[in-house]
């Protein structure tokens, strides 16, 4: 459901579901829970890439497999899919999607919990569960969109295309080949500093969620840490 390896300080989560268009079931929720508990823990591992294998990234939750299914197990299914989400969300290295095609749903959900996205030309992005009569993909959209733009995505379940998630600050970088692009992101990561990266990481997301006073906090925290650890540029 999932393929997962790593190699020189790099961690790949590939969504592999191709004859479904990687839509999400819960076998896959739970592979992708472990994969970054098992990610997380493993300091060799630098950066992460998240990308889906075939025609698409995502094309959303897998609508068969709730057929039959009663509220307990609706409940537990969402459980297992917030989970995973929130696991990538909290990796401590950096997290990078890599999306193509079609990005739907939870599609959505899992390359917004990345530090940020790349897309190709042909990717769109897609939030049709209210349209499709669910609940789902109302929380990191609109922290990013803002939430004007998220409910018009949300309530007519219309799709922006690659330039216009671009255009939105969904999407950090449009590329003609992912392959090359995680290669130079990859590159230029593994050249930084583990620690400053990973600091400068946690600052950013804990900063974005308190005012000034509290977000300047979150950083001197870090810097402090740093000095601690000894570990500052300009040291001998």
């Amino acid at each position: 459901m999932i393929e997962f390896s790593t190699s020189g300080g790099t961690a790949t989560i590939a969504l592999n579901r191709p004859g479904a268009r990687n839509a999400l079931n819960l076998e896959m929720c739970e592979a992708l829970l472990e994969a970054a508990q098992k990610i997380s823990s493993d300091e060799s591992v630098r950066i992460v890439f998240v990308r889906g294998n075939g025609p698409a990234f995502c094309a959303g939750a897998d609508l068969n497999e709730r057929k039959g299914k009663g509220e307990d197990w609706i409940r537990a299914r969402r459980a297992s899919a917030f989970a995973a989400y929130e696991a990538i969300e909290a990796l401590p290295m950096p997290c990078i999607a890599l999306v193509h095609g079609a990005v739907i749903g939870s599609g959505v959900e899992i390359a917004a919990a990345c530090d940020f996205i790349v897309a190709t030309p042909d990717a769109s992005f897609r939030t049709p569960e209210a349209q499709r009569g669910t609940v789902g993909a109302t929380q990191r959209l609109p922290r990013v969109l803002g939430k004007r733009l998220a409910k018009d995505l949300m309530f007519t379940g219309r799709a922006l295309t690659a330039s216009e998630a671009k255009e939105a600050r969904l999407v950090a970088r449009i590329v003609d080949d992912l392959d090359t692009a995680k290669a130079e992101i990859a590159e230029s990561i593994l050249k930084a500093v583990p620690l400053a990266i990973r600091l400068a990481k946690r600052s950013i997301d804990r900063g974005i969620e308190l005012d000034p006073k509290g977000a300047r906090q979150a950083e001197i925290e870090a810097i402090e840490e740093q000095l601690a650890l000894g570990q500052w540029m300009g040291k001998s």
